[in-house]
């Protein structure tokens, strides 16, 4: 293998192997360089999302639907089951081969465009260079003109709570468990913890999820988040906000929780714990001195709106710099950074980044809140509207939610749109285009839309936010 490259990228997840495949599509060497292990022990494409988050957690979330709905949901439609189970290590061994099939299949993407893949930690050294530690332990050196960083992201440990990978766990132990417990406790109520604490839900556990902040969702449009924890509180997931927690104890097959919340200290006893306190930037040990490229103060590299670290041909993507931790936000900046490397205008608008949280409802949002808007004092006009008066929501059994569009009140351009409902993970993206393009909420109300279909609720809503909607009261 070559020494020397027009670009290295450290990294193998969704940032990094597509910033790899589109500098190689756009002529230049490159060499991606990835230190994830499988559940295999062998070397393993596709970082944190592929591996053990985004599509793992895809996998399990829909085998525990169709089993809620095959135990809960079919009778409404005249399907009966008598005695319905779940073969826990089916289920886990049908995710591991949706995985291992997707890794396999971005090493057939580097093979077909003729990108170069090392598996060993990469550390940026000066000038561009890069030492890469092999599993053996024996190392090199990789040289190029430009070095992107996409190290990802690593789960944030409580010092009270450490992961010991059978009692208390972070989200891949949690994809892991051998049997459904009778008991989960989840330790914060974001993206990790309602999604992980769902498929368990389902599957019979009583799941009980403790987040210290007082309010839920706190990212998330306030209606939409209301409304999201009323659904999941009525599936039996039970969330208990203003709640800090500071101890874990493991005490015989049981962990003892310490809490604290308005009426003192409390203790939560369960079977599994899962921490899902959020992720940090994973440059531990992948800087050396003298390489010009700086961390904050939350351990995340340092980089301009370009992701140019300052580092001359050195620069940074993904979830290792600032804004949200997103896959999708990474490859985007991924593929921006490899196109200015070959001359090419590359740039990501942060403001229309599509957030989505996969439970049952699903949440979907892109751009400004209420919340946001009022504290920043840009003037507002909303519109929403309820799934339950959607004909295609009726008909699937699935009308819980809404949508809300957001728009300026004096020049109508759409600010923000938040959905909670069916399927709003993929209804997200007209939203996202029209805000690309500068759209209004006009556009949308003006736009044509299938009947019947769960999209007609962005119609609606869009219609409502002049108070023109169609089908309620306005």
């Amino acid at each position: 293998m070559s020494s020397q490259y027009d670009v290295i990228v450290v990294g193998g997840g969704p940032a990094g192997y597509v910033a790899a495949i589109r500098a190689a599509q756009l002529g230049l060497k490159v060499v991606c360089v990835d230190a994830f292990i499988g559940k295999d022990g062998k070397p393993a494409l596709g970082g944190t999302c592929l591996n053990v988050g985004c599509i793992p957690s895809k996998a399990m979330l829909d085998s525990s639907k169709q089993f809620h709905n095959l135990t809960h949901s079919f009778k409404d439609h005249g399907i009966s089951a008598d005695n319905a189970r779940i073969d826990v290590a089916q289920m886990v061994g049908r995710k591991d081969k949706i995985v291992k099939q997707f890794s396999g299949g971005i090493n057939s993407l580097f093979k077909s465009n003729k990108v170069s893949y090392v598996a060993g930690f990469g550390k940026l050294l000066p000038n561009r260079q890069v030492e890469v530690t092999l599993q053996d332990g024996s190392s090199h050196r990789l040289s190029a003109t430009n070095v992107i960083l996409a190290p990802g992201s690593v789960p944030i440990e409580l010092p009270f709570a450490r992961f010991d990978g059978k009692y208390i766990v972070d989200n891949a132990g949690a994809l892991d468990f051998a049997s459904v417990p009778k008991r989960l406790g989840v330790i914060g109520a974001g993206v990790i913890g309602l999604e992980l604490g769902s498929v368990w839900r389902r599957l019979g556990a009583e799941v009980t999820v403790v987040e210290a902040l007082p309010d839920f969702l706190a990212a998330a449009d306030t209606d939409c988040a209301r409304l999201a924890k009323r659904e999941f509180e009525k599936q039996g997931i039970k969330i208990m906000l203003g709640a800090k927690c500071s101890s874990a104890a493991i005490k015989g097959n049981e962990v003892h929780l310490g809490y604290a919340d308005k009426d003192g200290d409390k203790v939560l006893i369960v079977d599994k714990l899962l921490v899902a306190v959020g992720r940090r930037a994973a440059t531990t040990g992948l800087l050396a001195e003298g390489t010009g490229v700086k961390l904050d103060d939350r351990g995340r590299i340092e980089v301009d709106a370009h992701c140019w670290t300052g580092a001359e041909g050195v620069w940074a993507v993904g979830d290792c710099v600032r804004g949200p931790m997103l896959a999708h936000k990474g490859s985007e900046e991924g593929i921006a950074v490899a196109e200015i490397i070959a001359g090419k205008p590359g740039h990501v608008n942060l403001d229309t980044v599509p957030w989505v949280i996969y439970t049952e409802p699903e949440l979907a949002w892109v751009g400004k809140t209420e919340s946001e808007l009022k504290s920043e004092g840009i003037p507002y006009k909303t519109g929403s509207f309820p799934f339950a008066a959607i004909g295609r929501a009726v008909a699937m059994n699935e009308t819980a939610g809404m949508v809300k569009v957001i728009a300026h009140a004096d020049t109508d351009r759409l600010l923000g749109v938040h959905m909670v409902g069916p399927c709003v993970s993929e209804l997200i993206h007209e939203a996202v285009v029209a805000m690309e393009f500068h759209g209004s909420a006009e556009d949308l109300a003006r736009i044509c839309h299938a009947h019947p279909t769960l999209s007609e609720a962005v119609h609606e809503a869009a219609l409502a936010v002049d108070k023109r909607a169609i089908h309620k009261a306005n």
